[in-house]
């Protein structure tokens, strides 16, 4: 059955293990969706009672198989949708997450496909996130946190995350981009191919991933 909000529950569920390997927490999930605990709660018991989601009282939540494919699915409405707004339509990559939020549940599976189609079924979106395709697969290579590479590593800018519009815009100042090659000189310090040295606000560590 259609619902947005089950659609914004299976969709957080499924970023949280996207970079790391830790379960999100029914609080975590409330800090998030920005909702009472007691509504989470409620909501999770129902999304348990459809198969979508496996949980204990008090523990971590994991998406069924089930859950899982519903949630690539809007995943990929999402990231595909901001895909096209940034290529076709020049948003920025600081603009386009609250717009997909909203358009992802009014595009059709058929508009979805011509746009996946023009794009040239694109693997990543703006901010470097893989976009599973129609069958919920999805390619990532190796990576690294900023915050825990270690001084001198060499690779590409991966992934920015997009929860901090304003740490986005700091960052695109700063002459970061998806797929850049970068040296840590330090945690806060990054060197680009050009010789350049740019110094990065403190809340970059928890929001930069590079290739490992």
């Amino acid at each position: 059955m259609a619902s947005p909000a089950i659609d914004d529950y299976l969709k957080t569920i499924y970023h949280h293990t996207e970079w790391q390997d830790d379960r999100i927490t029914p609080s975590q999930l409330a800090g998030v969706l920005g909702l009472a605990p007691s509504s989470v709660t409620e909501m999770v018991q129902k999304l348990a009672a459809q198969g979508l989601v496996t949980h204990r009282p008090y523990g971590p939540i994991s998406l069924t198989p089930a859950g899982e494919l519903r949630a690539a699915a809007i995943i990929r409405r999402h990231r595909l949708v901001e895909t096209w707004l940034v290529r076709d339509f020049g948003y920025t990559w600081d603009e386009v997450h609250d717009e997909a939020d909203v358009l992802e549940h009014a595009v059709s599976d058929r508009l979805l496909a011509g746009i996946d189609a023009h794009l040239g079924h694109p693997g990543f979106d703006p901010h470097g996130d893989a976009i599973p395709d129609a069958a919920g697969r999805v390619h990532r290579e190796r990576f690294v946190q900023l915050g825990q590479a270690p001084r001198g590593h060499r690779g590409r800018v991966l992934r920015v995350s997009d929860r901090d519009p304003g740490l986005l815009r700091a960052l695109e100042d700063a002459g970061v981009r998806i797929g850049r090659e970068v040296r840590v000189v330090d945690p806060l310090t990054l060197m680009f191919e050009t010789a350049e040295a740019v110094a990065l606000p403190e809340a970059a560590l928890d929001a930069v991933w590079l290739t490992a």
